[in-house]
């Protein structure tokens, strides 16, 4: 996999969900450099609305933290779970919301001490899922976001206004594209992320729904420098292991960034 990105001429990768890569700072960072990639950062679910549950909120934000900035990552990406099953999210009303925004600003300040961002990245099958949820954090915390533009619209969120309204508190950005067919019965949680991904829900940039040279334009308009993170989520089932080539919609995916963007070949980052 590091091989294929690396030959596709990306420059650095997201650690994937921690352990992916091993769990040892060191030699994660060293893996990568043998790449020639560098570290973002990760995804880190947590529970965040539980205060009875803040020991246990603590000491797993500063395990992910120090292997993050060990790796040589800026970003921490918080997705808010129910639970660590993932359980199917239920509606919060306004003390948890309260406590929620405690837990953010509890990972604020480690990743503080570490030398990380926190970012808060809305996500199926998470507390901040919807329009609703999003409002609901925002008028509670100042915490940096990370504009997914593929889990915003399966919300009902369109990315693209997200971007126009809260260019900054973005931090972080995310790019995929959408089947909109597909986002409705996720949306109502009728349909499980992974079934609509092996659906087809996720789709090579620019071969699905959504605006993205308008919303990587209307980012950029408003001074944003960070990274985009290509996510190319697919399934691949086992008995069609050997004719899967995810790393050919990844390049289709940035042949179609640099057409629309008007990048040379050598552009981008």
């Amino acid at each position: 996999v590091l091989a294929e990105m690396a030959a596709l001429g990306l420059g650095a990768t997201e650690l994937g969900a921690l352990g992916y890569l091993g769990k040892d700072s060191a030699e994660i960072k060293s893996l990568l450099e043998a790449f020639g990639l560098g570290a973002v950062g990760g995804f880190v679910p947590l529970v965040l609305q539980d205060r009875s549950a803040r020991r246990q909120l603590r000491a797993e934000a500063e395990a992910a933290a120090r292997l993050l900035s060990g790796a040589g990552g800026t970003y921490f990406v918080t997705a808010a779970v129910l639970d660590h099953a993932w359980s199917k999210p239920v509606e919060l009303d306004a003390t948890h919301w309260d406590d929620l925004a405690g837990g953010l600003a509890l990972v604020e300040r480690i990743c503080a001490e570490h030398g990380l961002v926190q970012v808060l990245h809305p996500h199926v099958g998470t507390l901040v899922e919807r329009s609703a949820h999003l409002d609901a954090v925002l008028a509670r915390s100042e915490v940096a976001w990370c504009l997914d533009t593929g889990h915003l619209a399966i919300g009902g969120t369109d990315p693209l206004a997200f971007a126009e309204r809260h260019a900054d508190r973005v931090a972080l950005v995310h790019l995929k594209d959408v089947e909109a067919s597909l986002a409705a019965p996720v949306r109502r949680h009728e349909l499980s992320l992974l079934e609509a991904t092996r659906g087809g829900l996720f789709r090579p940039l620019g071969q699905g729904s959504l605006p993205l040279a308008a919303v990587v334009g209307m980012l950029e308009s408003h001074g944003y420098l960070g990274w985009y993170v290509l996510e190319q989520d697919t399934t691949i089932e086992p008995a069609l292991a050997g004719d899967a080539d995810p790393a050919r919609e990844v390049e289709a995916s940035i042949e179609h960034l640099r057409s629309a963007l008007g990048c040379g070949a050598g552009e981008g980052g």
